[in-house]
């Protein structure tokens, strides 16, 4: 899916209270791209993805998701749009404690596909947990829980897929893996991801690589020559 943003501005709060997350955002994403957003906290990063993943709209300006304006959808036309074209992957996990690994993909399989059940246990195997699909989330390590957030953000097929710090709170190795299932995914099934991250060395998988400073894009530059995500090291 194509992502256009012209003039973008969020603001949160008013008066002199007011401020502003996102300030004169312009941006274009094609169809397949893997792009990085860099930058320290408070820049926007997070709000970027929000306003993609139609979670908030802008407070002024125009944003578009393969022509459509996410702004002008109602309620309902929002929670359809997240729900068919929208995965995301944060870097706390929010698996459901009481369910299965397969349990916690299949209920998010079973809002799109009629056969959710099957679907769930093909992307966890996907992401190398087929020996794994009935053990609950605290049975699980922290890399092995990531790996089922990300089955669940990807079993529904999404066009875009939105990763907010996916690997924050995992050990150098097992990022590494996220991000090496991430870029494999995103070839595959020519996904368009966004990718937040503070980790600089992430930008070397990326197509394209955006920073961000106080809600302003500083810097946008194509990564002609994207390295695998085993070379990365950080």
């Amino acid at each position: 899916m194509t992502i256009k943003m012209t003039d973008v501005w969020k603001t949160f709060g008013e008066g002199h209270t007011a401020v502003d997350a996102l300030r004169d955002m312009n941006l274009v994403g094609t169809q397949g791209e893997f792009t990085v957003i860099l930058g320290p906290s408070g820049s926007g990063k997070t709000t970027l993805l929000n306003l993609v993943g139609a979670i908030d709209d802008p407070t002024r300006g125009e944003l578009l998701v393969n022509g459509h304006n996410l702004s002008a959808l109602d309620v309902d036309q929002k929670v359809k749009f997240r729900r068919e074209s929208v995965g995301f992957v944060f870097q706390f996990f929010n698996l459901i404690p009481t369910l299965t690994a397969a349990e916690n993909v299949e209920l998010v399989a079973d809002l799109t596909l009629p056969n959710g059940a099957e679907r769930a246990a093909v992307v966890l195997e996907q992401v190398g947990l087929g020996d794994r699909l009935h053990h609950f989330p605290g049975e699980l390590s922290g890399g092995e829980q990531q790996r089922v957030a990300l089955a669940r953000a990807l079993v529904k097929q999404p066009p875009i897929l939105l990763c907010d710090e996916p690997t924050g709170e995992l050990d150098f190795e097992t990022g590494r893996m996220i991000l090496s299932l991430l870029r494999r995914v995103s070839r595959e099934t020519n996904q368009t991801v966004l990718l937040v991250t503070h980790n600089a060395a992430i930008g070397d998988m990326a197509d394209r690589v955006l920073r961000l400073r106080s809600g302003v894009i500083v810097d946008d530059v194509s990564n002609s020559s994207p390295v695998d995500a085993e070379a990365l090291t950080w």
